[in-house]
């Protein structure tokens, strides 16, 4: 992994959710340990959060957990991790976590991973950041939020060229090659947006 030393990964804490997405964290964090890129992320000990984590801090890999103080006690805070920060706020938890990574790789998850997603995808998009974004399509799992996003460019909302700022991958086994084969850089024309 020559130009990606560590990736931000964002996912839901939800726990009953199909096992297949359990297994693509699971997955996801071990090929982070083998490649030795560093996980950044969100210092949760459920769900994929925790399951990301506690792959790749298991497998030998380096794990930093970004918690804000107010959620330790609702996401619980994780102990296996390389690397702790807590806090004050999720405005804080994001920009340390844009800070320490050179891509993105988003999970399924719910409000909060989308939150983090679209905002990673805005800054990229506005000209604050060039780092690749993964999106894992786990059983399909975000083939609705893509044609979303087509509908979005259909309708005028969006530009054409913004579909361009992020990569969809099926498995986890994907991602380390789409984070490193990203797509030329588009730079953010902001007369467009």
């Amino acid at each position: 992994m020559a130009n990606i030393k560590a990736v931000s990964v964002f996912c839901g804490t939800a726990t009953a959710v199909d096992p297949a997405y359990n297994a693509a964290a699971v997955a996801l964090g071990q090929a982070l340990a083998a490649a030795k890129v560093t996980l950044v992320y969100g210092g949760a000990e459920l769900g994929l959060m925790g399951l990301v984590a506690h792959a790749c801090f298991d497998a030998g890999g380096t794990v930093i957990g970004i918690i804000p103080d107010f959620q330790m006690d609702r996401e619980l805070l994780n102990p296996k991790m390389t690397e702790t920060h807590i806090v004050e706020t999720m405005h804080d938890r994001k920009r340390l976590m844009a800070e320490k990574c050179d891509g993105f790789v988003v999970l399924p998850g719910g409000f909060g991973t989308l939150d983090e997603a679209f905002e990673a995808l805005t800054w990229k998009y506005i000209g604050l950041h060039d780092k690749p974004v993964v999106f894992v399509d786990t059983n399909g799992f975000y083939q609705p939020l893509l044609k979303t996003v087509e509908h979005m460019i259909a309708t005028g909302f969006s530009k054409s060229w913004h579909r361009n700022l992020f990569t969809m991958v099926a498995t986890a086994a994907e991602v380390l090659p789409a984070l490193e084969s990203r797509p030329a850089r588009q730079d953010a024309d902001l007369s467009r947006i």
